[in-house]
């Protein structure tokens, strides 16, 4: 697959986005995991070693801390009163509230896959070289949908940032989050309680 991501706008309205991403995964000849912001599909670029492993590392260092519900894997869709798919989301690492309960695994097993967004306390993202998506798409999607904390390791910038207190409003394109919290690559991130601040020095280019 190209280096490049896709992005694409729905040219069906009516067609659930979930259908959707599941028919673009069938005719890939490689493996992907599209996703779904603000009315586009987003096919992510393959990820490289430093991406992989900086995700891996901040998720184990949420284990290593105590915090029992960090992961890596999982996709999670936010819907307009329950109905209508407003995003779905594959976050690089992540920290839910619970462990998923019956009611939504039948969530998950009647949305094909996707686990409802409130599962969600954290998610994070590393860049890849459609960084323009984590910071954008998925910042206000993430705020909209409530999620408490966004955690961007914004490689290109050579900075990692900790958004907090989400303000949804009425307009999900001017969704946003409060507080941001900003440092270097290499410098630990503090992260609102009860999560550790997170090393990042693993995310540093060599």
């Amino acid at each position: 697959m190209s280096a490049d991501p896709i992005t694409e706008p729905v040219a069906k309205p009516m067609q659930d986005p979930i259908d959707l991403l599941i028919a673009i995964e069938e005719a890939s000849e490689a493996p992907i995991r599209p996703e779904y912001f603000e009315g586009m599909v987003v096919v992510p670029p393959q990820p490289d070693d430093n991406h992989n492993d900086g995700a891996f590392e901040l998720s184990f260092q949420l284990r290593t801390a105590g915090i029992r519900l960090a992961g890596i894997g999982n996709g999670y869709r936010t819907g307009l009163r329950g109905e209508r798919t407003c995003a779905l989301a594959i976050p690089d690492f992540y920290v839910q509230h619970r462990k998923p309960t019956e009611m939504d695994e039948a969530y998950r097993k009647a949305h094909k896959g996707w686990y409802p967004i409130e599962l969600l306390a954290l998610a994070g993202e590393v860049t890849s070289s459609n960084h323009e998506t984590d910071s954008g798409p998925k910042y206000r999607s993430y705020a909209a949908a409530g999620v408490p904390v966004y955690v961007l390791v914004h490689r290109q910038e050579g900075k990692a940032y900790a958004f907090s207190d989400p303000v949804p409003g009425d307009d999900p394109a001017a969704a946003h989050y409060a507080t941001k919290v900003e440092v270097e690559l290499g410098r630990p991130l503090p992260l609102p309680a009860p999560f550790p601040s997170l090393d990042t020095s693993a995310l540093v280019a060599d």
